[in-house]
């Protein structure tokens, strides 16, 4: 795919892994970080991570952090642009 980012790509085979083997699957769900990092994906160190497995007409939201101070984004929509996670969303409701 054009435009494919490194990390997408190992984030693909990771996915790959997963459909094809059980155990792969559930370390990953159990402790995705070791997974990823046996992958070669450094996950920056006090950070935590969730992979949860997707489920028939199940969608799941992340509720982005509050930005902190007085500068806080009162237009959602620009709120939702500065999130990662409303394109991938809007991309796979649509699909």
């Amino acid at each position: 795919m054009a435009g494919m980012t490194e990390r997408q790509k190992q984030w693909e085979t990771i996915v790959a892994k997963a459909w094809e083997d059980e155990d792969y699957k559930q370390r990953l769900l159990r402790d995705p970080v070791s997974v990823f990092e046996e992958e070669g994906i450094e996950i920056p160190e006090g950070f935590s991570m969730n992979v949860v497995e997707a489920k028939e007409k199940e969608m799941v939201f992340v509720l982005p952090l509050r930005p902190e101070g007085e500068d806080v984004i009162t237009d959602v929509s620009e709120r939702l642009a500065a999130s990662s996670m409303s394109s991938m969303w809007f991309s796979a409701a649509a699909g």
